[in-house]
């Protein structure tokens, strides 16, 4: 498939041997947590009920439904992995199989979609470093021809490790796939995957356009002004994959992740129709009960008066297709 990268209007960062930035701390909205801090928040999931509600999220594990060239269909695997069907290609979002990721316990529900049910995958969408977001595992599974698209920073990571496919985008830059626009936005977040790496690498969001659908990745992030940004570059988003869990307690998790209410705000200030929830059900991150980030968003979406049918509280292993 034809790719082309094209330059926003923040100027790209070129490659380390021609002046990179080393770090992107100047991006960062709120301190980068200490190690200290991520422990706590580490504890605070860890003190969970063993069983707690997590028999209570719902699971549909149905496989994909078959979809035309046409259709965008998203199929909600776990966390922030979506199975993402647009414009005939197939996209994987941040994408996690693994049973549990490092520090904390196993999954609470199994990936929504076999990876043996996978189509031929031809692309990915990184977010940022993070270990529930970048699964080493994951993506050894990966052909090495797969399409890559990472924030400034990552693409060594992948190139290391076999991949010849790999577009590394900063803020605001996009490029384009079989028809499929793939921009980079931004997020109110950090990257560290080891010891003395923190913000080393960019994070943020993915918008993927068609002449039919809109479709935005938030990724991790805080609320911020952002969102309002993101709308007015890239106006008509017909749905937001928003995170709402690994929220509590607010005092170390507020600057790196939205709460419930937070995330329906984003969604209203991106302007987009609908919304479907990510990052709850799958690990025990943070202190909020498991069912606690769908049901909050839920009364969020009410009490902003929007249609109930436009909130897309999906069931792990859960299809949905945009109308059109």
């Amino acid at each position: 498939m034809s790719q082309t990268v094209r330059r926003g209007s923040l100027a790209p960062a070129p490659p380390r041997e021609r002046g990179r930035p080393s770090h992107f701390r100047d991006r960062l909205t709120h301190p980068a947590p200490g190690f200290r801090e991520v422990l706590l928040v580490a504890w605070y999931g860890a003190l969970r009920r063993e069983n707690g509600d997590a028999d209570r999220i719902p699971v549909k594990r149905t496989g994909l439904p078959p979809v035309t060239a046409t259709d965008t269909a998203v199929t909600w695997v776990g966390h922030a992995t979506y199975v993402l069907r647009i414009g005939g290609l197939t996209v994987l979002t941040d994408p996690v199989w693994s049973q549990r990721i490092p520090g904390v316990r196993p999954r609470l529900t199994p990936p929504g979609v076999a990876w043996s049910d996978l189509p031929p995958v031809d692309a990915i969408v990184i977010s940022h470093n993070h270990y529930d977001h970048l699964d080493a595992p994951t993506v050894r599974r990966l052909p090495r021809d797969v399409a890559v698209f990472v924030p400034l920073g990552l693409r060594r990571w992948f190139t290391r490790r076999g991949f010849a496919n790999v577009t590394e985008l900063d803020w605001w830059e996009s490029a384009e796939l079989g028809g499929v626009t793939f921009a980079f936005v931004p997020a109110h977040h950090w990257s560290r995957r080891g010891v003395f790496d923190t913000c080393r690498t960019l994070w943020g969001g993915w918008v993927l356009d068609t002449e039919r659908h809109r479709v935005y990745f938030a990724g991790d992030t805080a609320y911020g002004h952002h969102f309002r940004d993101i709308g007015d570059r890239h106006p008509g988003i017909d749905l937001a994959l928003m995170p709402v869990g690994a929220y509590e307690p607010r005092r170390y998790l507020s600057g790196a992740h939205v709460d419930p209410a937070e995330a329906v705000q984003a969604c209203l200030d991106v302007g987009a129709r609908r919304m479907a929830t990510m990052h709850w059900g799958t690990f025990a991150l943070s202190a909020e009960p498991p069912l606690a980030p769908v049901e909050e968003a839920r009364r969020a979406w009410a009490a902003h008066g929007r249609d109930p049918a436009d909130l897309w509280d999906l069931a792990v292993g859960e299809t949905r297709l945009l109308p059109g």
